[in-house]
């Protein structure tokens, strides 16, 4: 699952809390056995440490965007926690290209680094499947392919969706040179605004759920699930859909 970190009224940058993280971990420990976080600041660099504590293992994510200073701080911490032993795979970077806030330049050079200090562990980089599909070097910089796979951002209508995001396993697969491929995102929201033919419902959310999931067993396929729990700070990013991924609604009861 990815990590819902933020609670009803907090957005990124707002203080966290160790109980927060410890209480909603808690609640995903007897349904999965790892966890995606996406910074390593701002109190995200306890979701690793209490993660580790509780038996997951961990996609841990350093945040970039288009300032330099925080970069440095975000690969800092990763790189610690990983020498902390406290990381299994490490992501530089989430969507940084497809926001447009780096040139894959300054990105290889990003990774680059990270693996120099940490050569023990995979290091990757998140972004939609297309990116791959398009920057052979991207994925020659990368130890493995952590790619973002939804239908419903594409406009899909549901009833196509799962065949869709066959495609985009496979067209990632097919530019991966060999190397593994991961789903670090794909879901389904339970309401909110149309996307194209893509309609968000409780139904549409549930079974979208269970036919990747299905899928995902059946052909051996690691994936992480988008996402853990409602979050009402998306919406400033994505309208009114954006607070609505989660299995688990922002009370932190389950949907379902």
């Amino acid at each position: 699952m990815c990590f819902s970190l933020y609670e009803q009224g907090q957005k990124p940058g707002d203080p966290v809390t160790e109980d927060q993280i410890r209480r909603r971990l808690g609640i995903l420990k007897p349904h999965t056995r790892w966890i995606r976080s996406f910074s390593c600041t701002e109190g995200n660099e306890m979701i690793p440490q209490i993660a580790r504590e509780l038996g997951f293992k961990t996609l841990v994510g350093a945040w970039l965007g288009n300032e330099q200073d925080k970069n440095h701080q975000e690969i800092k911490a990763l790189v610690q926690l990983a020498r902390q032993e406290l990381v299994d795979v490490a992501a530089v970077g989430n969507e940084v290209l497809y926001r447009e806030e780096l040139p894959e330049e300054q990105l290889l050079e990003y990774i680059g680094e990270v693996k120099k200090q940490i050569p023990d562990i995979p290091v990757g980089y998140v972004d939609a499947y297309y990116e791959f599909v398009e920057r052979p070097s991207l994925v020659q910089a990368c130890d493995l392919i952590l790619c973002n796979c939804y239908p419903f951002w594409e406009g899909t209508a549901f009833e196509h969706a799962l065949e869709h995001m066959r495609h985009m396993h496979q067209r990632t697969v097919a530019a991966a040179m060999g190397k593994t491929v991961v789903i670090t995102e794909t879901g389904w929201p339970s309401q909110g605004e149309v996307t194209g033919a893509a309609r968000p419902s409780r139904h549409n959310a549930m079974e979208y759920f269970l036919q990747t999931q299905l899928w995902a067993e059946d052909n051996q396929i690691q994936m992480f699930y988008f996402s853990s729990f409602d979050e009402a700070w998306k919406v400033d990013t994505e309208g009114n859909v954006g607070a609505y991924w989660g299995v688990w609604d922002s009370k932190e009861e389950l949907k379902y």
